[in-house]
């Protein structure tokens, strides 16, 4: 398996650039990486402009690097974004494929033609579009900015315009000559859709997640600091969770006897305490400091309970990435990933928002929604939003007057999240939240779980499902994650009847074959290496197919039995080569 080393570069401008290789654990000099990634960007970018027919690249085009990707068994991968004629290019991310010679082996893009729209004169004024934008999006809108839109199979000449109202923002795309919605998208991804409460009020159901605090693990608890001289200095506190016990927290001491809940064993991060604003802004958050290193009383009555469980999710989730993947950081640029706490008034829901950078939970409304929703699996689930925002960008197709969201992307987006903070319950191993492959099962509903990946219809609540037919690109996306997430649980446990833990699974197949699992751990390499290398904003659940195939012909070989076992997981849920739909969304 491959072994991304991070290295951040100046003179490529390429934060995160991921040169993978051996797990010896030694790096290259960052001169090194520099010329290494100069080098691989401008081989990748000749190509994508001498293959115009396989990448859709054309004149007025310019391609800039997001991601250098270099694998130790040779192949290298550079991730772009596009501009045409200097405005920037919605939908035409591309990744170009080369070997260890640098010579082009494929592309793997969001839009396969010319992004050249037929006018480049707008009939709007930006003034026109943002007033637009703030009608449809019902909020205060920013300044419009001219973009060429090719999401679709088409492209037009457009205005992007970003709308906030409460500390939400949304993203309009309004056509510069038409003056018609090209689409209306939340820019953040809410645990909780609009949906599923509807759907929890029509049943009067409650999230009333049971908390307390356990005793404490034997090795991971302590406070104060070793042998420090100096200040700030790493110090090694107790939280007392919501939902986890108590767990060890690495902290900062600022002096001595005075802590902060900010870890600077990993790149600083950090969770604060909105009181209650509608704040995007992770600055305007309250720092959370005490004398003592002890953080909550593992009850709502002390603030910095849930900050104790934020901060421990997002320090597991850091440490999955890092430790499976050696990903440093959500975006893989040794930054800090930080969460803010109590945002909002009864605000009840948890997510990723892009504009502050960082996890936002809500204390829940105090009626439905009792507890806020920093519970393990929840935070590995967002937070794994913000790797794919800053990988493939999956994107939902379209969004409804009520804020759901539709299209498989945006499917493949949720299961992913599933599929990954699945994973980081896994790697925590933690008594109080078993690892399983449920998700949301500790926030207290009556079906015991959310979403579960092995059989994904027996959710009711979000009508999750189990295998893709041409009308899943009508499905909204968290019921419509169950697709990949089914093939998923097939590749890693298999088909049939399995205890795990203390759960026992049941996965069937939509052509009753029977799937032999090859492991979790292969199974989530490959999830991975097919994100970050062949997913694009459009990758539907066929592309997601081709994607996983090649990630497994990549680390074992196209004759060997995972290549296979990922040919026969998609086909178990009615994923096949035969049945890739002619035109696509």
């Amino acid at each position: 398996m491959a072994v991304a080393v991070a290295v951040t570069t100046a003179a490529t401008g390429l934060a995160g650039t991921a040169f993978a290789g051996p797990s010896t654990g030694v790096e290259r000099s960052a001169a090194s990486a520099a010329t290494t990634a100069t080098v691989v960007v401008e081989a990748a970018r000749t190509a994508a402009f001498a293959h115009t027919a396989a990448t859709g690249v054309s004149q007025g085009d310019e391609l800039h690097a997001q991601d250098v990707l270099i694998d130790p068994e040779g192949a290298r991968h550079v991730r772009f974004v596009r501009t045409h004629n200097g405005l920037p290019v919605l939908g035409g991310d591309l990744v170009v494929h080369l070997t260890r010679q640098l010579a082009y082996t494929g592309v793997t893009g969001a839009a396969d033609h010319s992004v050249k729209p037929a006018t480049a004169e707008a009939k709007l004024t930006a003034s026109q579009a943002a007033a637009k934008a703030a009608q449809v999006a019902k909020g205060d809108a920013g300044s419009a900015q001219l973009v060429v839109d090719a999401r679709g199979g088409s492209s037009a000449l457009a205005y992007q315009v970003t709308v906030t109202d409460k500390g939400s923002a949304s993203t309009v795309v309004i056509d510069a000559v038409t003056g018609k919605v090209r689409s209306n998208t939340p820019d953040a991804d809410e645990f909780l859709s609009p949906k599923l409460i509807d759907t929890l009020r029509e049943r009067g159901e409650t999230i009333d997640p049971a908390t307390g605090t356990a005793s404490a693990d034997a090795g991971l608890l302590g406070s104060g600091v070793s042998g420090a001289t100096h200040y700030p200095a790493t110090a090694h506190g107790t939280g007392k969770t919501l939902f986890v016990g108590n767990v060890g927290l690495t902290t900062t001491a600022t002096s001595r006897g005075h802590y902060q809940l900010k870890d600077p064993s990993r790149y600083g991060t950090e969770t604060r305490d909105a009181k209650g604003k509608y704040t995007e802004s992770f600055g305007a958050g309250t720092k959370f400091t005490n004398t003592t290193n002890v953080w909550g009383n593992g009850k709502t009555s002390s603030r910095a309970s849930a900050a104790a469980d934020a901060q421990y999710g997002v320090t597991k989730t850091l440490d999955f990435y890092k430790k499976t993947f050696n990903r440093k950081g959500i975006a893989n640029n040794s930054k800090a990933a930080r969460a803010m706490v109590h945002w909002g008034n009864k605000v009840a829901n948890a997510f990723w928002d892009p504009t502050c950078n960082c996890m936002l939970y809500g204390d829940g409304d105090g009626d439905m929604f009792k507890k806020p929703l920093v519970v393990l699996d929840v935070t590995g689930h967002e937070l794994t939003h913000g790797v794919v925002e800053a990988t493939a960008k999956l994107e939902p197709t379209y969004v409804d007057q009520d804020g759901n969201q539709y299209g498989e992307p945006g499917s493949l987006n949720e299961s992913l999240a599933d599929i990954f903070g699945s994973n980081v319950e896994f790697y925590a191993n933690n008594a109080k939240d078993t690892p399983d492959y449920l998700v949301g099962e500790k926030l207290g509903l009556q079906q015991k779980f959310l979403r579960r990946l092995d059989h994904p219809s027996l959710d009711k609540l979000e009508g999750t499902i189990d295998y893709w037919d041409p009308s899943t690109y009508y499905t909204e996306v968290h019921a419509g994650s169950g697709v990949s997430s089914h093939a998923y649980y097939l590749l890693a446990e298999g088909s049939g009847k399995k205890r795990i833990g203390s759960v026992n699974y049941d996965s069937p197949t939509y052509d009753g074959s029977t799937v032999k699992g090859i492991g979790r751990t292969k199974a989530t390499a490959i999830f991975y290496r097919a994100l970050t290398r062949y997913m694009v904003s459009t990758t539907d659940f066929h592309d997601a197919r081709v994607a996983t195939l090649k990630a497994a012909k990549d680390l074992y070989g196209a004759n060997s039995t995972e290549y296979n076992t990922v040919d026969k997981a998609w086909a178990a849920v009615n994923v096949t080569a035969a049945n890739t739909p002619a035109a696509r969304h």
